[in-house]
């Protein structure tokens, strides 16, 4: 007989299927019961996070990404606690990651390549003015959503410009080494936004070339590499595309391009659509704190509900233990009369469901 389905409640979200998992926390497939909105539920072990010294910059990765409501950025809906876990509430897309589809598919044609570009510099040009920088930016966090946009994931790195030093600048040295600028890993402090336009331009030769401007097997030799921006163009790039490329990749941070000066040059340009949205300033972060203080009053509660499984007529038949025609019948009959009684309860069952249906409807 079919087992009793048992579902999965945090809060008011049914959780579902994992669709991700991390040293630190796990990504499940949940819906919101009371709009049926699909989301992506990040579920962190409260433990693991208090023992590794953690929370800070967990609790910063929300903070931030609250903040940033633009359109190529996902979502952050609300954060979540109960006594042994910290859940946060995130956009569910759907298209995977701008990793993949390069891994599979080779490089992009310009044009494509250019229109995912154009909705990163739009991005990180909004988290900029809004004083956030992401620190690794790398096609593994940037997401497509059903109809091929870009969404940049995972501000685990990123920070706040009030967190840097007097001197304004950042001196934690973080990343994937392959996107890194050059002034990250000179250990001698940063600008967030111009190691941010390093890594975009890192991106860009990658849709367009397919593969990394700066690799090697050895870290040192990487380390050399990328600090005298040693790179070459594959001959198949376009001049326009070779010159905005040569001008992001300067290991200099205070001659390298501006997010401003990308947006008037005439490769990024062409085909170029602002993104359109409405901006609202209704950021509460009253959710994130009371999560982190371990208030008792927001803890959220965890439960596992059993739904009784449908029965069909065969479980029915073997269930009424009273009726036995082996004693009246021939087996040749006894078969047929059990055809007869599953057709007869169907028929039963199928009245029942058309009431129900009618009821429901009316």
């Amino acid at each position: 007989m079919s087992q009793p389905k048992i579902k999965r409640r945090v809060g008011k979200y049914e959780v579902g299927k994992t669709i991700g998992e991390g040293t630190f926390a796990k990504v499940k497939f949940a819906r919101n019961s009371e709009t049926g909105e699909p989301v992506a539920l990040k579920i962190l072990d409260r433990e693991k996070v208090l023992k590794h010294k953690m929370a800070e910059q967990i609790k910063r990765e929300i903070a931030t990404m609250k903040l940033i409501k633009h359109p190529n950025v996902v979502r952050l809906f609300e954060v979540m606690g109960s006594r042994t876990k910290i859940f946060i509430v995130l956009e569910f897309v759907t298209g995977g990651e701008l990793f993949d589809k390069i891994v599979n598919h080779g490089r992009m044609r310009e044009d494509e390549a250019r229109r995912y570009f154009q909705q990163l510099i739009n991005a990180v040009d909004y988290c900029h003015s809004r004083g956030v920088y992401h620190r690794d930016l790398k096609p593994e966090n940037l997401l497509l959503d059903a109809c091929g946009n870009l969404k940049i994931s995972d501000f685990g790195l990123s920070a706040l410009s009030q967190q840097v030093r007097d001197d304004g600048l950042f001196h934690t040295a973080c990343g994937t080494p392959n996107y890194v600028a050059p002034e990250v890993l000179n250990d001698r402090g940063y600008d967030g936004a111009t190691a941010d336009i390093w890594s975009c331009g890192v991106i860009l030769f990658v849709l367009l070339a397919g593969y990394l401007p700066f690799d090697d097997d050895n870290l040192i030799n990487l380390y050399k590499k990328i600090s005298a921006a040693e790179f070459t163009c594959p001959p198949w790039l376009s001049f326009g595309a070779m010159k905005l490329i040569t001008r992001i990749l300067d290991p200099n941070p205070v001659t390298r391009i501006t997010i401003s000066e990308i947006l008037e040059d005439e490769w990024f340009k062409k085909d170029y659509k602002p993104p359109v949205f409405e901006e609202k300033d209704d950021t509460n972060l009253d959710d994130v704190e009371a999560v982190f203080k371990d208030s008792k009053d927001h803890l959220v509660t965890e439960k596992k509900e059993e739904h009784p499984a449908a029965m069909n007529a065969f479980e029915l038949i073997s269930m009424s233990k009273g009726l036995n025609l082996g004693n009246l019948f021939d087996s040749e009959q006894v078969c047929m009369l059990e055809g007869l009684l599953y057709v007869v309860m169907l028929n039963y069952i199928f009245k029942i469901d058309g009431a129900l249906c009618g009821c429901a409807c009316a």
